[in-house]
């Protein structure tokens, strides 16, 4: 492909001439107008849930009224795209077709030198009544035994199976932390997570407090002004992914040390995990390493300081729903009594099943460790590669990522250089689904409660989230469909974009 075929030669060449107020009146005046007229995004703000808040004359949705009393929440991306996508004809029964890259999981079959994925699950009897709300007790003591061995092995201070809570996924996890935390100040950052959104939506003694990170740091948490903002703001939670989703940027190190040193201060630092071991190091040495706050922690039951993780991602089963959450004892028993009214409790037969993957207790310790380092070396040099791959595609289209992924599967696009309308998340994500290729706008990730944000505001307008998460095959055919794309633009220009989008559930695949 030429330079001049490259998509970053879409990029205007911004004006030297300092705006005039008047002028930039008027592009307030016009960017909340391109709203009303973007019919991508008129088709998001119609979804239930996604309407705006706080915005004056305040109008009722008669499609959320049908049940008095009732409010939507709003979707999260992946489940407002899925949604999309089957009105355009997408369905689990012919996925195939389509390439999903907006899936927040990683590819579940086997993958080079790894261990052999789980075949059957032993249903005995005992396992067919209710577990605990806390979770099966050995599934507790091997999740506290892991996290020893692996980030604890040099500290006084162990985990015991009273510090873990297992959960039926991730996002149980996050609902049950905050139906147990009072009314406080609490800070998360832009862009994060899409579920964060819904949590502090939903939960309303959690006040939330914004941060916005910034891409000129590579998007990372300034723990100093962190500091300063617990004491000037009286921040008494911080919640925050890590390695973050959707920017693919870890918190590691010193870094690290110094977040869950608030802990030991008096602050509460809720850390989401569930990306621990994609991790993409330089050095060959260093594979086969994982992440996480539980190396830092000094008094396990004294530091404030909650850990969410499970098998879904770095085991790569996240059809199983069994996740924990790690912290003091105080806090494990009150996500007991949150969790028997919030989801009863994780599935009980596929906790007993979980336990050889974590226990070792049920081998050699020197062979579990081994085991355990293949498993991540080889989830490791796997998506290291993926993303290799798909950052290379991506650059022969023009389409250069402004800051790599050292972590996660992820890969935060900037769109910016494209030509309007396709240079927004939503219109160019509403495109691909004509293709049959489904992506994340990235306002998702804006983590927005209030919902008051005019959406050509965002500062996640102009991008999407695209994972490599999918088998390699799935990656390049999304890959050709953004070529397709951008080879209409350079063919017809945009004149066909941005209108035209089907509204309605196609016949057939509801």
């Amino acid at each position: 492909m030429s330079t001049s075929e490259r998509a970053s030669d879409y990029e205007h060449t911004p004006s030297r001439t300092p705006p005039r107020f008047q002028d930039l009146v008027r592009d307030v005046i016009k960017q909340y107008r391109h709203e009303k007229e973007s019919e991508a995004h008129q088709i998001f703000r119609g979804a239930a849930g996604h309407q705006p808040k706080g915005v004056v004359p305040q109008t009722v949705n008669p499609d959320e009224e049908t049940v008095p009393g009732i409010e939507h929440p709003g979707s999260t991306g992946v489940i407002y795209c899925s949604d999309r996508a089957m009105a355009n004809g997408f369905s689990y029964a012919n996925s195939h077709q389509w390439a999903n890259l907006g899936q927040g999981a990683p590819e579940v079959g086997p993958i080079p030198n790894a261990p052999p994925r789980p075949t059957s699950i032993p249903v005995p009897t005992d396992s067919l009544e209710y577990a605990p709300t806390t979770g099966v007790k050995a599934l507790r003591e091997a999740v506290a035994n892991l996290y020893n061995v692996t980030y604890r092995g040099d500290k006084a201070s162990k985990y015991t199976y009273e510090n873990v809570c297992i959960v039926p996924g991730g996002r149980s996890g996050l609902s049950r932390v905050a139906a147990v935390i009072g009314d406080v100040y609490t800070s998360f950052q832009i862009p994060d997570y899409t579920a964060y959104d819904q949590v502090l939506s939903a939960f309303k003694r959690l006040v939330p407090v914004p941060t916005a990170l910034d891409a000129k740091t590579k998007y990372k948490l300034d723990i100093q002004q962190t500091k300063k903002d617990i004491q000037t703001q009286g921040l008494a939670v911080i919640l925050a992914s890590n390695p973050r989703n959707p920017t693919g940027q870890v918190i590691k190190g010193n870094d690290l040390k110094e977040l869950v040193a608030l802990s030991h201060e008096g602050t509460t630092v809720i850390l989401d995990e569930f990306y621990s071991w994609y991790i993409y190091p330089n050095n060959e040495h260093d594979f086969g390493k994982s992440v996480s706050a539980a190396q830092y922690v000094d008094n396990v039951n004294e530091d404030s300081m909650i850990i969410i993780d499970g098998l879904t991602k770095n085991w790569r089963l996240p059809g199983w729903r069994v996740c924990w959450v790690i912290g003091p004892k105080n806090l494990i028993t009150a996500l007991s009594q949150s969790g028997s009214f919030l989801d009863g409790g994780a599935n009980h037969p596929l906790q007993l099943a979980a336990i050889p993957l974590l226990d070792p207790s049920l081998v050699a310790q020197e062979k579990n460790e081994l085991y355990e380092r293949l498993r991540q070396v080889a989830l490791q040099k796997h998506f290291k590669a993926k993303r290799d791959h798909v950052l290379s595609r991506l650059h022969a289209l023009g389409l250069d990522v402004d800051i790599p992924p050292n972590s996660t599967f992820y890969i935060w696009l900037n769109l910016e250089k494209l030509p309007e309308p396709l240079n927004n998340g939503l219109v160019f994500f509403e495109e691909l689904l004509k293709y049959k290729t489904i992506v994340i706008p990235g306002i998702f990730f804006d983590i927005n409660p209030a919902h008051r944000r005019n959406l050509f505001n965002s500062p996640c307008h102009h991008f999407v989230r695209i994972s490599f998460g999918p088998p390699i095959e799935d990656l390049d055919k999304g890959l050709d469909a953004i070529g397709q794309v951008l080879q209409k633009v350079r063919r017809t220009g945009t004149r066909t974009m941005g209108h035209g989008y089907v509204t309605r559930l196609a016949e057939g695949y509801a």
